[in-house]
């Protein structure tokens, strides 16, 4: 009975371990960013992230662009976030473009830190992603910011490193362009 309740023990404390959300490294010039991604709540989003970062498809990226109160005089509605990726549209480490997860499905909300995949219209997602700085409720699904109301597909959160997120923020940059681009010397999954 003893060697039971130590095996049962034992299978659950693995089972456990087995359902922790996964972990990401971003390592920067600034400082390192620490991810978690919620893999149950937006599955095809994290296994897109994660799969860019394994098969080293996320060489040469870079934090690129910030998106602040003060650069965008032209918007109605006013976000903040710092976006990174590849750059390109048609990079050659490029993979097809992911099914959208609307937050309303996922219940992954573009609050302070959140990491989101961008993208032109639903469904067009590959490889650049952007962090959330402050709460960005025009992001979500039903959101303002894009004329389509579709939001953007939430999908992890930074635990650590949010001070680096509001360095890269306050890089100097021109129309929303970082100059110098901030690189991502290293993306690495960690748990």
């Amino acid at each position: 009975m003893k060697n039971l309740i130590v095996f049962l023990s034992l299978a659950i404390l693995i089972i456990s371990c087995k359902q922790n959300n996964p972990k990401i490294i971003i390592e920067t010039n600034l400082g390192n960013i620490t991810l978690e991604l919620y893999e149950k709540k937006a599955p095809l989003t994290t296994k897109n992230f994660i799969k860019y970062i394994v098969d080293e498809r996320y060489k040469g990226a870079t934090f690129y662009r910030v998106v602040t109160q003060n650069n965008q005089p032209n918007s109605k509605v006013k976000i903040e976030v710092i976006q990174g990726g590849l750059y390109e549209d048609n990079h050659p480490q490029n993979l097809a473009p992911i099914p959208h997860e609307n937050t309303d499905k996922t219940g992954v909300l573009h609050l302070n830190g959140v990491i989101s995949m961008a993208r032109y219209e639903p469904g067009t997602a590959t490889f650049e992603f952007f962090i959330c700085v402050g709460d960005q409720p025009s992001l979500d699904f039903g959101g303002n910011r894009n004329p389509d109301n579709y939001g953007f597909a939430a999908f992890g959160k930074v635990i650590t490193g949010m001070d680096v997120v509001r360095k890269i923020q306050q890089q100097p940059e021109k129309d929303q362009y970082l100059d110098p681009k901030i690189p991502i010397l290293k993306m690495k999954v960690i748990d």
